[in-house]
């Protein structure tokens, strides 16, 4: 092809057939399609958009750039859940090993944060031993065994998203939402799943600020996976304040467990159940005795053992990862809590050390927030609003006129 003439196209405004985008596709993933070519491909599409078919054969080209799993005759169905990221997300770890207890294989392919959004594969590593770098072969063994698997992108699986994204992310072209689409959906494709839902989440910690921006984005993430024959749903959840009273790595996993064991803040258990029950056979009251009775948890357990990880480390993760300081923010007035915003504390967290401003950046698993209180709560003077787990006194001070600013109460 003469990628001139397919980017000059794109610039201006022409739709793209399917053979052209997979060719492409084809000769960037091989390295015969310089970087700057692709970028100007990229800003192209920023401006210039694609169609529902563009977009598609733009998914379909980037899931078959690598492997795609493959599944035993007569295996049970295949499900998965994909969060746009929010504060304080710990779903995967408490969804996961629920579905499983279902009879059905969840392949989950999870990714590490980036900026305030946390990820699913740093929380797991949070675990003592815990191994997401399993082959395609170990992965089948033990959703074999097990029924599920939490892991993250091989070198095999969607090469071209590994690179466009990275390009992406250096020529202010991440918000083009056709290469958001193209980008999560290959991944999610690349597992070759039966059933698939999307928590697509919209206010300040999410990317999306908006429920009609969030909304749009569902519509055509939907429409791609049931274009590829994949039964895709969507909830649309706010990320105004953080989810659940954790933010940070090992907090996260903690109160993970609580509510595999039964326990845990309401919001969490809630949507879980309301994402479960999306691509789940049984109904939602079973699914909530499985978290009541210890089901879940022992496939947690389970799970945790499968991979490497440390099982009797679990319930003891604030003590193996304990942040040196531990500060209460309290009330400066009694009244109502007005402002926790998911945004601000995100931002915090990343300064402490949670998260990663650059993909190089090294993870401290013991620090964030906890004990956070939600919107509405009524308080009074003196009383704590949170706690902030910090390595030394200097980031402690350097985050605080940031988390003060975030919450308030009136």
């Amino acid at each position: 092809m003469h990628v001139p003439t397919f980017i000059e196209r794109k610039r201006d405004g022409a739709e793209l057939d399917a053979d052209e985008i997979a060719g492409f596709i084809r000769g960037y993933t091989a390295g015969e399609i310089p970087d700057y070519q692709a970028s100007a491909f990229a800003m192209a599409v920023f401006f210039r958009g694609m169609t529902a078919a563009e977009t598609g054969a733009l998914t379909r080209a980037m899931m078959h750039s690598g492997r795609v799993l493959r599944y035993p005759a007569g295996s049970p169905p295949k499900v998965d859940k994909h969060s746009t990221g929010g504060i304080g997300d710990k779903v995967s770890l408490v969804l996961a090993p629920l579905l499983a207890c279902d009879h059905l294989w969840v392949p989950m392919i999870s990714g590490r944060g980036l900026g305030i959004t946390g990820g699913t594969l740093d929380k797991l590593e949070s675990i003592p031993g815990f191994n997401v770098a399993l082959s395609e072969e170990q992965t089948l063994a033990q959703l074999a065994r097990i029924g599920v698997a939490m892991i993250g992108q091989t070198a095999d699986i969607c090469p071209a998203d590994k690179k466009l994204y990275a390009l992406r992310d250096v020529t202010a072209t991440v918000q083009s939402q056709p290469l958001i689409v193209a980008s999560i959906m290959s991944k999610k494709l690349a597992e070759s799943l039966d059933r698939l839902v999307l928590d697509v989440k919209f206010g300040s910690g999410a990317f999306m600020k908006t429920r009609g921006e969030a909304a749009d984005l569902a519509a055509a993430l939907g429409a791609v996976g049931r274009d590829m024959g994949v039964k895709t749903s969507h909830l649309l959840t706010p990320m105004d304040e953080p989810l659940g009273r954790t933010v940070g790595n090992a907090l996260e996993v903690a109160e993970a467990v609580e509510c595999l064991r039964g326990g845990g803040p309401p919001d969490m258990i809630a949507l879980t159940l309301d994402l479960a029950e999306k691509v789940a056979d049984a109904p939602r009251a079973q699914l909530a005795r499985w978290l009541e009775n210890g089901t879940a948890w022992r496939k947690f357990v389970a799970l945790v053992e499968a991979q490497g990880g440390d099982a009797g480390a679990l319930q003891r993760i604030t003590e193996v990862h304990r942040a040196p300081i531990v500060h209460e923010l309290c009330a400066s007035q009694s009244g109502h809590i007005t402002r926790m915003d998911a945004g601000g504390i995100g931002r915090a967290c990343l300064a402490l050390g949670a998260g990663r401003a650059i993909a190089s950046d090294a993870i401290d698993f013991a620090v964030g927030v906890s004990a956070i209180h939600s919107v509405g709560t009524t308080v009074t003077r003196g009383e704590p609003l949170l706690r902030v787990h910090a390595r030394s006194e200097a980031s402690l001070q350097a985050v605080l006129p940031l988390i003060e600013a975030a919450v308030g109460v009136a």
